[in-house]
C-alpha cells in the first residue's frame, strides 16, 4: 500500500477515534506513539533520498557547466524529473507528520481529563 494512503487512512482513523466518545484513550496514545515513529522514520529516510537526488542533479550542472559534456544532459534531466516527485512526497510526509504532533497533543489532553 502507498505511504500516502496509508497515512491519509490513518488520519481517518484518527478523526473517528477522536469523535468517538467510547475511546480507549490510553490505547489510542499507543497506537499514536508507534504509528507517528513509523512516519517519522519514512519522512526520514524519503529526506535523505531527496538530498541525494539533489546533490547528483547540482553535480551534473556543475560538471555539464566545467567539463561541457553534453552526455550528461540525459542524466542530469532524469534526476530533476525524479527529484520533482520526491520533493512533493516529502513535502506531504513533513506537513502530515506535524499534524500528527497536533493529534498527540489532543490525545494527552483527553487522556488528562480522563484521570481527573
Amino acid at each position: 500500500m502507498p505511504v500516502k494512503k496509508y497515512f491519509l487512512e490513518y488520519i481517518a482513523f484518527l478523526d473517528a477515534a477522536m469523535a468517538d466518545e467510547n475511546t480507549d484513550w490510553a490505547r489510542l496514545m499507543k497506537i499514536h506513539k508507534e504509528k507517528t515513529r513509523y512516519f517519522q522514520h519514512e519522512r526520514f529516510v524519503h529526506l535523505f533520498v531527496m538530498i541525494l537526488f539533489a546533490l547528483c542533479t547540482v553535480a551534473c550542472f556543475l560538471v555539464i557547466a566545467v567539463t561541457e559534456m553534453v552526455m550528461l544532459i540525459p542524466l542530469t534531466v532524469l534526476f530533476l524529473v525524479l527529484l520533482i516527485p520526491y520533493i512533493s512526497h516529502y513535502y506531504f510526509l513533513e506537513n502530515n507528520v506535524q499534524k500528527l504532533y497536533k493529534y498527540y497533543d489532543r490525545i494527552a489532553e483527553k487522556l488528562d481529563r480522563e484521570d481527573l
